[in-house]
């Protein structure tokens, strides 16, 4: 297939404009939030630990999910040339192979700063950073398959930024519950991201992208999306009912029955109505993320 870049002006080197357009900023929040819950899930004061928060929360998105969002650009650029030839890659305005460049330089300092973080930020940050290649670059190319592909992303943007917060502020190992909060929530946020691919339906069946809306159908993804997200919410709250952590616990019952009043919405027309609950439910169960941080940090 032809690069369209072959056909326009070339330059030397990208704008700076460009190379953020590349990161995607608009994308960086669900990680950093996940940082954050990791953060607050050890129960440690933040006052005298605000250089590691503010230098985690760069690990997470500035860098981590940026280089992901350019290492997808990069693979995906003869695609991109057709159906969104705007992009900065096909577009020109990241010439020649300064994608690739930019894709390694960007992992390359996720894992200096994951280094300087702790041994267990590096550990977490080399895994999202080989998950970030896996998913877009061939030969594993997890993103052709909704199973694989949404795990890593979901991994990626919850678990293991979650977990990174906590093992940064704690300078050690986070304990069972703060791993297993990390684990339900990137449980739960395959669903998020199956919601996410119905948007390209039409372009993944064009293209052989087996996403679960294509391979499942619209209906039945959804349905799955809704499960996915719901069970590891119902299973915290159990939890942290045992506790007897009953604000923690209803809180959360709250925002969980908000989801599943939307969800029923959602489930009478799918494809129509996904785009809006990534914006409605998704909200609640980000929210639900930091209720059950907050509740972990008290134990």
């Amino acid at each position: 297939m032809a690069n369209s870049t072959l056909l326009l002006p070339q330059k030397s080197a990208p704008s700076w404009r460009a190379v953020v357009e590349l990161a995607k900023p608009v994308t960086w929040f669900a990680p950093m939030w996940a940082y954050m819950c990791g953060v607050v899930s050890t129960g440690v004061a933040l006052p005298g630990h605000w250089v590691l928060l503010l230098a985690g929360m760069v690990l997470a998105g500035p860098l981590v999910c940026a280089a992901s969002q350019t290492v997808n650009d990069w693979f995906d650029r003869e695609v991109d040339a057709i159906n969104e030839p705007a992009r900065p890659i096909p577009s020109g305005r990241i010439p020649g192979r300064w994608g690739l460049y930019i894709a390694v330089a960007w992992s390359a300092a996720s894992l200096a700063l994951g280094a300087l973080l702790g041994t267990w930020a590096f550990v977490a940050t080399a895994v999202g950073v080989a998950l970030a290649w896996a998913y877009s670059a061939p030969p594993f190319r997890l993103k052709l398959n909704g199973w694989w592909g949404n795990a890593a992303v979901a991994v990626c943007y919850e678990g293991l930024a979650w977990f990174t917060g906590a093992a940064v502020i704690l300078g050690a190992l986070p304990n069972g519950w703060i791993i297993a909060a990390a684990l339900a929530y990137s449980f739960g946020a395959h669903g998020i991201m199956t919601l996410n691919d119905f948007k390209a339906i039409d372009g993944d069946l064009a293209l052989g992208v087996r996403s679960l809306p294509v391979q499942l159908g619209p209906a039945k993804a959804a349905r799955l999306a809704c499960v996915v997200m719901a069970l590891p919410q119902a299973a915290i709250i159990l939890v942290l009912i045992g506790f007897g952590l009953w604000p923690f616990a209803v809180a959360l019952w709250a925002l969980l029955a908000a989801q599943l009043y939307l969800m029923a919405d959602l489930l009478k027309s799918p494809r129509e109505k996904a785009p809006w609950y990534n914006a409605t439910g998704t909200t609640l169960y980000v929210l639900g993320m930091l209720v059950t941080a907050s509740a972990i940090g008290t134990l």
